[in-house]
């Protein structure tokens, strides 16, 4: 018997001294990959590798000052506040040489070392080549005026406000670092791969990931890379395949969408219209053809064209003249008042702009047949359209944010569920199952509508 407590007890000190190794042991940096010799210097380049990096949209609180940090961000753990990112001394990142920064970007560590929550993408900077993170630096540290502001504590609960325990998460989460190929390449597929890949970080909501919050793949040898994914109950569209969010659209109307929010087809909306504001719609020419050939041509998604499809011949009247081509606008043009209650909510509330055949009008309102924000996995996003509205960001070529307005005054909680039932099914889509009247009612308290 004393034997065994004499290994138990060594056991249980071996234990603990590794667990306080784990936890106290010092962090490294990743050194640093080599600096192209064409690369342009870092005052030239630090505010448009800001743009690629899309800092703004999580570093700017809702009414705060730009990259002043406060912006909540939902996890499956709880509530993480982005950052102070301005070169304030006391409350933001005044000081960091740029090998800390760089530290922070790449590695997921602050200039003290303590490990950052992944929220900030910082998997994906990994790719980042070192033109762009001493760009950044430049830009963050150098050019931008500072900010006091102190950000709310992150509301985690226990064990998950425990930092230390990131450092096993890195060791399954974290692929290699340094960009593969196209970060300065001629070839436009390769830098297209860079800017999805490495600082638009794409993958970071348009992949899934598992338990354990491992983004499924990084680049495009990975299966799961950007076959969509779950953020705060929303869907982010697959951008690969068949069944994606721009199968069939050509590298012309994945442009028009990621420079201006909207296009033919659909139009921007959520988190996404904050990307398009403070970020694409500032890429030069090239890095948005570059961009939008590349994403077209994953898996053979769509057509590898800088020409979009010519559209149908006539005006709206003549679209809309023809025979009915689904059943779903043949119920809707006849009007008939024995139709089905969620056709009826359609006429009474949709129908204006997004007419019977449910295609709306370029650039203006988006179709509804085939859209997949209706057809996404999970209704989140679709309820919250229908309660509360939205607004298409507004762009240097497309000033005017048009707004969809919300109908949280005017329907019900069983009314919205059978309208987002309704047009689940309308027209071609195909997704499955009724929107619950509970799942609105929950939305609705959340958001105060």
């Amino acid at each position: 018997m004393k034997t065994f407590l004499r290994i138990l007890g060594a056991l249980v000190i071996v234990g603990v001294v590794a667990l306080l190794a784990f936890i106290f042991w010092p962090v490294s940096r990743s050194a640093p990959q080599q600096v192209a010799a064409s690369a342009p210097e870092p005052a030239e380049h630090g505010e448009y590798a800001m743009r690629l990096a899309d800092c703004a949209a999580c570093h700017t609180a809702e009414g705060g000052e730009p990259f002043a940090g406060g912006r909540p961000i939902e996890s499956p753990v709880g509530t993480i506040y982005s950052a102070n990112i301005t070169p304030d001394s006391e409350t933001g990142i005044g000081g960091w040489t740029l090998a800390e920064f760089r530290g922070a970007l790449i590695d997921g560590l602050d200039d003290e070392g303590h490990h950052l929550y992944p929220a900030m993408p910082y998997t994906n900077y990994r790719g980042l080549t070192e033109t762009d993170i001493a760009g950044l630096h430049h830009y963050f540290i150098e050019v931008l005026e500072p900010v006091r502001n102190d950000v709310p504590a992150n509301d985690l609960p226990f064990p998950f406000d425990q930092r230390w325990g990131l450092r096993a998460w890195k060791w399954v989460a974290m692929p290699d670092v340094g960009f593969a190929s196209g970060a300065a390449s001629d070839d436009q597929i390769e830098r297209g791969a860079y800017l999805v890949e490495g600082p638009g970080h794409c993958g970071a909501c348009h992949s899934p990931r598992n338990t354990l919050f491992v983004q499924d793949g990084y680049t495009a040898d990975d299966a799961g890379f950007l076959t969509g994914g779950v953020i705060a109950g929303w869907t982010a569209p697959a951008l690969r395949g068949e069944d994606s969010a721009i199968a069939g659209w050509t590298a012309e109307e994945v442009a028009q969408i990621l420079g201006t929010g909207r296009n033919a087809h659909a139009a921007i909306n959520g988190e996404m219209a904050l990307v398009v504001e403070d970020s694409t719609q500032y890429f030069s020419e090239d890095d948005m053809t570059a961009m939008s050939r590349y994403l077209v041509r994953l898996d053979g998604n769509g057509a590898d064209t800088a020409q979009a499809e010519e559209g149908p011949s006539g005006g709206l009247a003549e679209r809309l003249s023809d025979d009915p081509a689904t059943e779903t606008e043949r119920i809707l043009a006849s009007a008939d008042p024995d139709m089905p209650e969620g056709a009826r909510l359609y006429l009474d509330n949709c129908g204006a702009c997004h007419f019977v055949d449910g295609k709306g009008a370029d650039e203006v309102f988006p179709e509804l047949d085939g859209s997949s924000i209706v057809q996404a996995g999970e209704p989140t996003g679709l309820i919250s359209m229908i309660l509360h509205g939205g607004a298409l960001p507004s762009t240097e070529t497309r000033p005017y944010a048009l707004r969809m307005p919300g109908f949280a005054d005017r329907l019900s909680d069983e009314e919205v569920a059978t309208l987002a039932t309704f047009l689940r099914s309308a027209w071609n889509n195909k997704a499955s199952g009724a929107v619950e009247t509970g799942a609105v009612a929950d939305m609705r308290s959340e958001e105060g509508g």
